[in-house]
């Protein structure tokens, strides 16, 4: 039995967490001529929500390198194949880039803000990737509003859940912080203690509550 509070700062809920949604999401829908591409980058489930604005007929034929199984998932649940799977952050997926010709282009659909630089090194190696910028992340007043106590069990599933958590709170040394990847783990301030999921999932995550 739990004897403390977990809180999921995330945009997903699980029932084993009091669920703080952390985000809230703007989709924007450019002009965007899929023809051109030869596949599709996806790093998030809201890149899949942001596609749902479009023909499907103009992108499903098209396979995706996803960043993780739940943006994998997304996308297959649209119809679409995968090309690839990474490992749940942004700098796993240069290495499978770079297995492909220079020559291959590429659509990344992204985020106003993105906390990796995997494209940048790409692109700069020779690679062919445009970005379309579908949807922005805006920290919620829930997040903000939240009240946690010092010995409670917080879990954050991406690098702008930590950054909005910030803005109005503080860590403590009593409190069990676990996070879902190395990208995220790098937003945490100096010095806080902290336990990194097995895997980049959600249920990984509330297993390391338990």
């Amino acid at each position: 039995m739990k004897c403390h509070e977990v809180y999921l700062f995330s945009i997903s809920s699980h029932p084993d967490a009091i669920s703080i949604n952390s985000l809230d999401i703007s989709f924007f829908q450019p002009s965007i001529d899929f023809s051109q591409y030869d596949y599709l980058i996806i790093t998030s489930k809201q890149a899949c929500e942001a596609l749902k604005q479009y023909d499907t007929n103009e992108y499903i034929s098209k396979k995706a390198l996803c960043i993780s199984n739940a943006s994998a998932k997304s996308f297959e649940a649209l119809g679409g194949s995968v090309l690839g799977v990474g490992k749940g952050y942004g700098d796993t997926l240069t290495s499978k880039i770079q297995t492909y010709q220079k020559s291959t282009k590429w659509l990344y659909l992204r985020a106003k803000i993105v906390a990796s630089d995997f494209v940048d090194i790409c692109v700069k190696d020779g690679y062919n990737i445009d970005e379309a910028i579908v949807y922005e992340s805006k920290c919620s007043q829930k997040i903000m509003d939240v009240e946690v106590s010092q010995n409670a069990t917080l879990i954050f599933t991406s690098p702008s859940s930590i950054e909005c958590f910030l803005k109005k709170h503080n860590f403590f040394d009593t409190q069990n912080i676990i996070v879902i990847g190395k990208t995220s783990a790098k937003k945490l301030p100096k010095g806080v203690k902290y336990t990194l999921s097995k895997e980049t999932t959600i249920q990984s995550c509330i297993d390391l509550s338990q």
